[in-house]
């Protein structure tokens, strides 16, 4: 029994030498979903604290981030996330793109499968009031109404 736990202790010791890469990629504003689509102060900052660690560009990495294997079960978080949306690069989207991701946002957010339970360990800030998610919820709708507004004049 001691051996094993002796092994265990070098093995998570070995793994610390092999940390994640915490580089954001640059910042890119005019992309930037909050920015393109001029959302109001009050509601730019519950996305920011309830999105943005791992919907965009801008993630602000927490302490256990610098311990493995930890690390690697928050760096796959936001990989996932970065990846499904990224509120950082939401410009390049097609129109199309948009509307899905604004529609799949709205989803997430009624059903409150997002912000993940697991994040709010770490995030209490960033738990959702119902009135908070009413409110994102109505917001994503009108962006999503004024984007195919937008299609219809562009066709």
């Amino acid at each position: 029994m001691k051996k094993v736990l002796i092994v265990i202790l070098v093995a998570f010791i070995i793994i610390q030498f092999f940390p994640i890469d915490k580089t954001n990629p640059a910042p890119t504003p005019g992309m930037d979903f909050l920015r393109i689509k001029k959302t109001p102060d009050h509601i730019a900052k519950i996305i920011r604290t309830s999105c943005y660690d791992c919907h965009s560009n801008e993630t602000q990495y927490p302490w256990y981030a610098n311990i493995s294997p930890a690390s690697w079960f928050v760096k796959n978080h936001i990989n996932e996330g970065r990846k499904h949306l990224n509120f950082s690069t939401f410009a390049v989207y097609e129109s199309q793109r948009q509307l899905k991701k604004l529609e799949e946002c709205m989803e997430m957010i009624e059903k409150k499968e997002m912000p993940l339970e697991s994040y709010y360990l770490g995030h209490q800030d960033a738990k959702l009031t119902d009135e908070q998610r009413t409110e994102l919820v109505k917001y994503f709708k009108k962006i999503k109404e004024d984007t195919e507004r937008g299609i219809m004049f562009d066709k």
